[in-house]
Protein backbone atom coordinates (compact mmCIF):
# COMPACT_ATOMS: atom_id res chain seq x y z
CA UNK A 1 0.00 0.00 0.00
CA UNK A 2 3.32 2.39 0.20
CA UNK A 3 4.18 3.59 -3.09
CA UNK A 4 7.74 3.70 -1.73
CA UNK A 5 8.04 0.88 0.55
CA UNK A 6 11.22 -0.70 1.04
CA UNK A 7 13.49 -2.61 2.92
CA UNK A 8 13.81 -1.92 6.38
CA UNK A 9 9.90 -0.16 6.74
CA UNK A 10 8.15 -3.91 8.31
CA UNK A 11 10.79 -4.32 11.81
CA UNK A 12 10.77 -7.04 14.13
CA UNK A 13 12.03 -6.36 17.63
CA UNK A 14 12.64 -8.90 20.31
CA UNK A 15 12.19 -6.44 23.23
CA UNK A 16 8.77 -7.39 25.35
CA UNK A 17 5.69 -5.53 24.46
CA UNK A 18 3.72 -6.76 27.41
CA UNK A 19 2.85 -3.27 28.89
CA UNK A 20 2.12 -1.91 25.34
CA UNK A 21 -0.42 -5.00 24.90
CA UNK A 22 -2.01 -3.81 28.39
CA UNK A 23 -2.65 -0.37 27.30
CA UNK A 24 -3.92 -1.50 24.31
CA UNK A 25 -6.52 -4.00 26.17
CA UNK A 26 -7.26 -0.81 28.50
CA UNK A 27 -7.56 1.92 26.57
CA UNK A 28 -9.66 1.09 24.01
CA UNK A 29 -11.94 3.91 21.52
CA UNK A 30 -14.75 5.40 23.72
CA UNK A 31 -13.42 4.70 27.33
CA UNK A 32 -13.52 1.49 27.06
CA UNK A 33 -11.07 1.31 30.23
CA UNK A 34 -9.23 3.94 32.13
CA UNK A 35 -6.53 5.70 29.47
CA UNK A 36 -2.86 4.08 30.43
CA UNK A 37 -1.49 5.83 33.17
CA UNK A 38 0.11 9.65 32.29
CA UNK A 39 3.53 10.45 32.68
CA UNK A 40 4.53 12.30 35.92
CA UNK A 41 4.33 16.02 36.12
CA UNK A 42 2.75 17.75 33.71
CA UNK A 43 -0.92 16.42 32.93
CA UNK A 44 -2.24 17.76 29.40
CA UNK A 45 -5.15 19.17 31.23
CA UNK A 46 -2.77 20.88 33.70
CA UNK A 47 -1.25 22.36 30.80
CA UNK A 48 -4.58 24.04 29.72
CA UNK A 49 -5.47 24.94 32.99
CA UNK A 50 -2.32 26.78 33.78
CA UNK A 51 -2.21 28.13 30.18
CA UNK A 52 -5.93 29.80 30.55
CA UNK A 53 -5.12 31.21 34.16
CA UNK A 54 -1.91 32.45 33.28
CA UNK A 55 -3.04 34.30 30.33
CA UNK A 56 -5.79 36.18 32.06
CA UNK A 57 -6.76 38.82 32.50
CA UNK A 58 -4.35 40.46 29.89
CA UNK A 59 -5.54 39.00 27.09
CA UNK A 60 -8.85 38.32 25.53
CA UNK A 61 -9.78 34.13 24.88
CA UNK A 62 -11.72 33.34 21.79
CA UNK A 63 -14.72 31.52 23.12
CA UNK A 64 -13.66 27.62 24.00
CA UNK A 65 -15.56 24.72 22.11
CA UNK A 66 -17.56 22.78 24.52
CA UNK A 67 -14.46 20.01 24.10
CA UNK A 68 -11.90 22.06 25.62
CA UNK A 69 -13.82 22.73 28.72
CA UNK A 70 -14.20 19.07 29.01
CA UNK A 71 -10.67 18.89 28.69
CA UNK A 72 -10.14 20.68 31.51
CA UNK A 73 -12.42 18.58 34.04
CA UNK A 74 -10.56 15.63 34.45
CA UNK A 75 -10.08 13.41 37.58
CA UNK A 76 -7.04 13.51 40.09
CA UNK A 77 -5.48 9.84 40.61
CA UNK A 78 -5.56 9.13 43.91
CA UNK A 79 -1.74 7.98 43.52
CA UNK A 80 -0.34 10.89 42.18
CA UNK A 81 -3.00 13.84 44.12
CA UNK A 82 -1.31 16.77 41.53
CA UNK A 83 -2.00 14.58 38.51
CA UNK A 84 -4.84 15.80 36.58
CA UNK A 85 -6.09 12.92 33.34
CA UNK A 86 -8.88 13.64 31.22
CA UNK A 87 -11.07 10.06 29.98
CA UNK A 88 -11.38 10.11 26.42
CA UNK A 89 -15.59 9.70 26.83
CA UNK A 90 -15.38 12.65 29.43
CA UNK A 91 -13.04 14.83 26.61
CA UNK A 92 -15.80 14.56 24.40
CA UNK A 93 -19.21 12.42 25.16
CA UNK A 94 -20.36 10.58 21.88
CA UNK A 95 -23.66 12.73 21.58
CA UNK A 96 -21.79 16.10 21.28
CA UNK A 97 -19.24 14.49 18.69
CA UNK A 98 -19.28 16.86 15.21
CA UNK A 99 -19.85 15.31 12.39
CA UNK A 100 -17.86 16.79 9.74
CA UNK A 101 -13.95 17.18 9.34
CA UNK A 102 -13.79 20.79 9.84
CA UNK A 103 -16.05 20.23 13.20
CA UNK A 104 -13.38 17.91 14.20
CA UNK A 105 -10.05 20.34 13.47
CA UNK A 106 -12.19 23.36 15.41
CA UNK A 107 -12.14 20.72 18.26
CA UNK A 108 -8.85 19.66 18.00
CA UNK A 109 -7.60 23.74 17.54
CA UNK A 110 -9.49 24.28 21.10
CA UNK A 111 -7.20 22.09 22.85
CA UNK A 112 -4.39 24.79 22.32
CA UNK A 113 -4.51 27.71 24.52
CA UNK A 114 -5.47 30.99 22.75
CA UNK A 115 -3.84 33.26 21.91
CA UNK A 116 -0.15 32.34 22.13
CA UNK A 117 3.42 32.96 20.33
CA UNK A 118 4.91 30.39 17.88
CA UNK A 119 7.15 29.18 20.80
CA UNK A 120 4.07 28.34 22.97
CA UNK A 121 1.87 27.00 20.39
CA UNK A 122 5.25 24.19 19.49
CA UNK A 123 5.56 23.20 22.81
CA UNK A 124 1.76 22.73 23.19
CA UNK A 125 1.68 20.71 19.87
CA UNK A 126 4.21 18.65 21.24
CA UNK A 127 2.60 17.87 24.42
CA UNK A 128 -0.41 17.41 22.83
CA UNK A 129 0.57 14.67 20.51
CA UNK A 130 2.66 12.89 23.84
CA UNK A 131 -0.90 13.05 25.50
CA UNK A 132 -2.24 11.33 22.54
CA UNK A 133 0.02 8.85 22.15
CA UNK A 134 -0.07 8.02 25.66
CA UNK A 135 -3.53 7.25 25.51
CA UNK A 136 -2.83 4.14 23.29
CA UNK A 137 0.64 3.58 23.33
CA UNK A 138 -0.12 0.30 21.29
CA UNK A 139 -1.45 1.59 18.49
CA UNK A 140 -0.67 5.51 18.02
CA UNK A 141 3.23 5.11 17.47
CA UNK A 142 2.84 8.14 14.40
CA UNK A 143 2.19 10.65 18.11
CA UNK A 144 4.98 9.85 19.66
CA UNK A 145 7.27 10.42 16.23
CA UNK A 146 5.33 13.12 15.99
CA UNK A 147 6.02 14.88 19.09
CA UNK A 148 9.66 14.18 19.49
CA UNK A 149 9.96 15.58 15.68
CA UNK A 150 7.66 19.08 17.13
CA UNK A 151 9.85 19.19 19.92
CA UNK A 152 12.60 19.24 17.66
CA UNK A 153 11.31 22.38 15.53
CA UNK A 154 11.30 24.79 18.62
CA UNK A 155 15.61 24.54 17.92
CA UNK A 156 14.71 25.97 14.29
CA UNK A 157 12.46 28.77 15.57
CA UNK A 158 15.06 30.79 17.61
CA UNK A 159 15.93 33.20 14.92
CA UNK A 160 12.21 34.46 15.54
CA UNK A 161 13.42 34.91 19.27
CA UNK A 162 15.09 38.21 17.91
CA UNK A 163 11.27 39.69 17.49
CA UNK A 164 10.30 38.69 20.93
CA UNK A 165 8.37 41.56 23.12
CA UNK A 166 9.34 41.78 26.88
CA UNK A 167 6.22 39.48 28.00
CA UNK A 168 7.96 36.91 25.42
CA UNK A 169 5.70 37.49 22.40
CA UNK A 170 7.42 36.80 18.97
CA UNK A 171 6.48 39.27 16.08
CA UNK A 172 6.54 37.22 13.06
CA UNK A 173 5.69 39.91 10.55
CA UNK A 174 8.41 41.79 12.27
CA UNK A 175 10.84 38.89 12.28
CA UNK A 176 10.07 38.41 8.03
CA UNK A 177 11.14 42.22 7.47
CA UNK A 178 14.32 41.33 8.56
CA UNK A 179 17.49 40.87 6.39
CA UNK A 180 17.65 37.39 4.50
CA UNK A 181 20.47 36.54 6.45
CA UNK A 182 18.62 34.89 9.37
CA UNK A 183 16.78 33.19 6.83
CA UNK A 184 13.23 34.26 8.86
CA UNK A 185 11.03 33.34 5.75
CA UNK A 186 12.63 29.76 5.96
CA UNK A 187 12.20 29.35 9.97
CA UNK A 188 8.25 30.70 9.45
CA UNK A 189 7.40 27.70 6.69
CA UNK A 190 9.33 25.37 9.10
CA UNK A 191 6.74 26.64 11.71
CA UNK A 192 3.50 26.98 9.64
CA UNK A 193 4.25 23.09 8.39
CA UNK A 194 4.60 21.65 11.94
CA UNK A 195 1.33 23.55 12.94
CA UNK A 196 -0.38 22.29 9.60
CA UNK A 197 0.60 19.03 10.00
CA UNK A 198 -1.19 18.99 13.96
CA UNK A 199 -4.67 20.13 12.02
CA UNK A 200 -4.39 17.98 9.43
CA UNK A 201 -3.75 14.65 11.47
CA UNK A 202 -4.07 15.10 14.81
CA UNK A 203 -8.18 15.31 15.10
CA UNK A 204 -8.53 12.01 13.64
CA UNK A 205 -6.72 10.31 16.48
CA UNK A 206 -8.87 12.54 18.42
CA UNK A 207 -11.99 10.78 16.25
CA UNK A 208 -11.14 7.84 16.73
CA UNK A 209 -10.62 7.55 20.42
CA UNK A 210 -13.36 9.01 21.49
CA UNK A 211 -15.96 6.89 19.74
CA UNK A 212 -17.50 3.40 21.06
CA UNK A 213 -15.96 1.96 17.32
CA UNK A 214 -13.50 4.91 16.16
CA UNK A 215 -12.63 3.20 12.55
CA UNK A 216 -16.63 3.32 12.13
CA UNK A 217 -16.53 7.30 13.00
CA UNK A 218 -13.51 7.50 10.58
CA UNK A 219 -14.68 5.44 7.58
CA UNK A 220 -18.31 8.17 7.86
CA UNK A 221 -15.94 11.31 7.83
CA UNK A 222 -13.07 10.00 5.58
CA UNK A 223 -14.62 7.75 2.71
CA UNK A 224 -15.10 10.14 0.33
CA UNK A 225 -12.08 12.32 0.83
CA UNK A 226 -9.18 11.69 -1.42
CA UNK A 227 -6.78 13.43 0.91
CA UNK A 228 -7.47 11.33 3.76
CA UNK A 229 -7.31 8.11 1.86
CA UNK A 230 -3.62 7.45 3.04
CA UNK A 231 -4.87 8.42 6.71
CA UNK A 232 -8.03 6.15 6.55
CA UNK A 233 -5.99 2.81 5.29
CA UNK A 234 -3.54 4.01 8.25
CA UNK A 235 -6.04 3.69 10.79
CA UNK A 236 -7.67 0.16 9.09
CA UNK A 237 -4.40 -1.01 9.89
CA UNK A 238 -3.85 0.19 12.92
CA UNK A 239 -7.74 -1.05 14.04
CA UNK A 240 -7.31 -4.66 12.71
CA UNK A 241 -3.61 -4.91 14.55
CA UNK A 242 -5.41 -3.22 18.21
CA UNK A 243 -8.57 -5.89 17.94
CA UNK A 244 -5.89 -8.77 17.51
CA UNK A 245 -3.69 -7.23 20.83
CA UNK A 246 -7.07 -6.85 22.51
CA UNK A 247 -7.63 -10.59 22.39
CA UNK A 248 -6.57 -12.54 25.38
CA UNK A 249 -6.48 -15.73 23.16
CA UNK A 250 -4.39 -14.43 20.46
CA UNK A 251 -1.13 -16.27 19.69
CA UNK A 252 2.13 -14.77 20.39
CA UNK A 253 2.46 -15.16 16.65
CA UNK A 254 -0.56 -13.34 16.20
CA UNK A 255 0.12 -10.52 18.39
CA UNK A 256 3.36 -10.40 16.41
CA UNK A 257 1.73 -9.80 13.46
CA UNK A 258 -0.68 -7.53 14.74
CA UNK A 259 2.39 -4.99 15.71
CA UNK A 260 3.68 -5.22 12.42
CA UNK A 261 0.41 -4.40 11.14
CA UNK A 262 0.05 -1.33 13.48
CA UNK A 263 3.63 -0.08 12.45
CA UNK A 264 2.32 -0.54 8.92
CA UNK A 265 -0.55 1.59 9.59
CA UNK A 266 1.66 3.92 11.45
CA UNK A 267 3.89 4.40 8.55
CA UNK A 268 1.43 5.02 6.49
CA UNK A 269 0.16 8.24 8.37
CA UNK A 270 3.61 8.95 8.09
CA UNK A 271 3.68 9.08 4.48
CA UNK A 272 0.95 11.05 4.45
CA UNK A 273 2.34 13.67 6.78
CA UNK A 274 5.43 13.38 4.72
CA UNK A 275 4.02 13.60 0.93
CA UNK A 276 0.75 15.96 1.38
CA UNK A 277 2.17 18.55 4.41
CA UNK A 278 5.95 18.22 4.65
CA UNK A 279 6.91 18.16 1.11
CA UNK A 280 5.29 21.24 -0.64
CA UNK A 281 6.94 23.30 2.30
CA UNK A 282 10.48 21.80 1.77
CA UNK A 283 10.07 23.06 -1.79
CA UNK A 284 9.92 26.47 -0.44
CA UNK A 285 12.83 26.44 1.27
CA UNK A 286 15.77 28.77 0.05
CA UNK A 287 19.19 26.53 -0.78
CA UNK A 288 20.97 27.78 2.34
CA UNK A 289 18.03 26.64 4.24
CA UNK A 290 17.94 23.30 2.61
CA UNK A 291 21.53 22.46 3.56
CA UNK A 292 21.07 23.82 6.82
CA UNK A 293 17.76 21.28 7.68
CA UNK A 294 19.92 18.39 6.24
CA UNK A 295 22.80 19.15 8.41
CA UNK A 296 20.79 18.99 11.44
CA UNK A 297 18.29 16.14 10.32
CA UNK A 298 19.74 13.96 13.14
CA UNK A 299 17.86 12.54 16.55
CA UNK A 300 18.03 10.39 19.42
CA UNK A 301 14.27 10.51 19.83
CA UNK A 302 15.35 12.56 22.89
CA UNK A 303 17.30 9.44 24.52
CA UNK A 304 18.05 10.06 27.84
CA UNK A 305 22.21 9.68 28.82
CA UNK A 306 25.32 9.48 26.16
CA UNK A 307 24.98 5.25 26.18
CA UNK A 308 21.20 5.48 25.00
CA UNK A 309 22.22 8.80 22.68
CA UNK A 310 24.82 6.81 21.02
CA UNK A 311 22.31 3.57 20.54
CA UNK A 312 19.38 5.72 19.29
CA UNK A 313 21.38 8.22 17.11
CA UNK A 314 20.36 8.31 13.43
CA UNK A 315 21.42 11.40 11.00
CA UNK A 316 20.25 11.73 6.91
CA UNK A 317 23.91 12.48 5.94
CA UNK A 318 25.29 9.83 8.13
CA UNK A 319 22.79 7.50 6.72
CA UNK A 320 22.93 8.43 3.13
CA UNK A 321 27.05 8.43 3.06
CA UNK A 322 26.95 4.74 4.20
CA UNK A 323 23.77 2.50 3.65
CA UNK A 324 22.40 4.86 0.98
CA UNK A 325 25.64 5.34 -0.96
CA UNK A 326 24.37 2.99 -3.57
CA UNK A 327 20.99 5.36 -3.95
CA UNK A 328 23.45 8.52 -4.23
CA UNK A 329 25.61 7.15 -6.71
CA UNK A 330 23.02 6.21 -9.35
CA UNK A 331 20.91 9.29 -8.69
CA UNK A 332 24.21 11.13 -9.74
CA UNK A 333 22.99 13.89 -6.97
CA UNK A 334 23.93 15.30 -4.08
CA UNK A 335 21.30 13.86 -1.36
CA UNK A 336 19.19 16.52 0.56
CA UNK A 337 16.45 16.70 2.68
CA UNK A 338 13.88 18.40 1.07
CA UNK A 339 14.17 16.00 -1.51
CA UNK A 340 11.01 13.32 -1.03
CA UNK A 341 12.79 10.32 -2.32
CA UNK A 342 16.19 11.06 -0.37
CA UNK A 343 14.33 11.37 3.15
CA UNK A 344 11.87 8.63 3.05
CA UNK A 345 14.25 6.42 2.33
CA UNK A 346 16.15 7.90 5.33
CA UNK A 347 12.66 8.07 7.17
CA UNK A 348 11.99 4.20 6.71
CA UNK A 349 14.99 2.08 6.78
CA UNK A 350 16.51 4.02 9.45
CA UNK A 351 14.33 6.50 11.53
CA UNK A 352 11.14 3.88 11.84
CA UNK A 353 13.39 1.10 12.80
CA UNK A 354 15.25 3.24 15.26
CA UNK A 355 12.22 4.57 16.89
CA UNK A 356 10.53 0.78 17.28
CA UNK A 357 13.05 -0.33 19.35
CA UNK A 358 13.31 2.54 20.96
CA UNK A 359 9.76 2.40 22.05
CA UNK A 360 9.35 -1.35 22.48
CA UNK A 361 11.77 -0.11 25.90
CA UNK A 362 8.76 1.84 27.29
CA UNK A 363 11.12 3.63 30.06
CA UNK A 364 12.99 5.35 27.66
CA UNK A 365 10.27 6.54 25.59
CA UNK A 366 8.69 7.48 29.06
CA UNK A 367 11.51 9.50 29.56
CA UNK A 368 11.45 11.38 26.48
CA UNK A 369 7.50 12.12 26.64
CA UNK A 370 8.49 13.37 30.25
CA UNK A 371 10.69 15.65 28.87
CA UNK A 372 8.53 17.26 26.40
CA UNK A 373 5.71 17.48 29.23
CA UNK A 374 7.72 19.11 31.21
CA UNK A 375 8.82 22.00 28.84
CA UNK A 376 5.38 22.75 27.87
CA UNK A 377 4.49 22.94 31.50
CA UNK A 378 7.49 25.58 32.02
CA UNK A 379 6.75 27.61 29.02
CA UNK A 380 2.98 27.41 30.82
CA UNK A 381 4.06 28.68 33.76
CA UNK A 382 5.37 31.89 32.23
CA UNK A 383 3.09 32.29 28.92
CA UNK A 384 3.50 35.00 26.50
CA UNK A 385 1.11 37.54 27.27
CA UNK A 386 -0.81 39.77 24.90
CA UNK A 387 -0.88 43.19 26.49
CA UNK A 388 -4.32 45.28 25.53
CA UNK A 389 -3.94 46.97 22.45
CA UNK A 390 -4.74 50.87 22.21
CA UNK A 391 -8.34 51.67 21.56
CA UNK A 392 -8.22 51.55 17.44
CA UNK A 393 -5.78 48.57 16.99
CA UNK A 394 -7.11 45.16 16.76
CA UNK A 395 -5.89 42.53 19.02
CA UNK A 396 -3.03 39.69 18.09
CA UNK A 397 -3.68 36.71 17.11
CA UNK A 398 -2.90 33.20 17.56
CA UNK A 399 -0.35 32.34 15.06
CA UNK A 400 -1.70 30.32 12.79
Amino acid sequence: MLGHREEGTAVTTSAPRDEHERQASRARPGGGGPPGPELPCAGAGELDQIAATATSPHARHRPRPRATRAFTTTRTRPDRPGELIPKPHELLPGNKAPDTIGGWKAVADGLLSAPCCAFHRNVQISSRYAWMYKLQPACFKWAAMAAIASHHVRLALFPLRLDADRTGYVDIPRSLRRHKLLLTEDVNTIRAANNAIFNDIFWVHLAYVTADDGIERLRALLHAERHYAPVLAGFEAIDQGRRVLEDQMASAAARQRADDLIWKGNVELLEHEQRAMVQPSFDRLSRTSAWLVSTGSATSFEARGMRQEIANFTSFYLYSFTRGIPHALRARAWPTITCFDDRWRWLVTSVVPHFRRFDADTHLLDASLRHIFDQARDFASAPCVLPHPPADQPLRAAQP
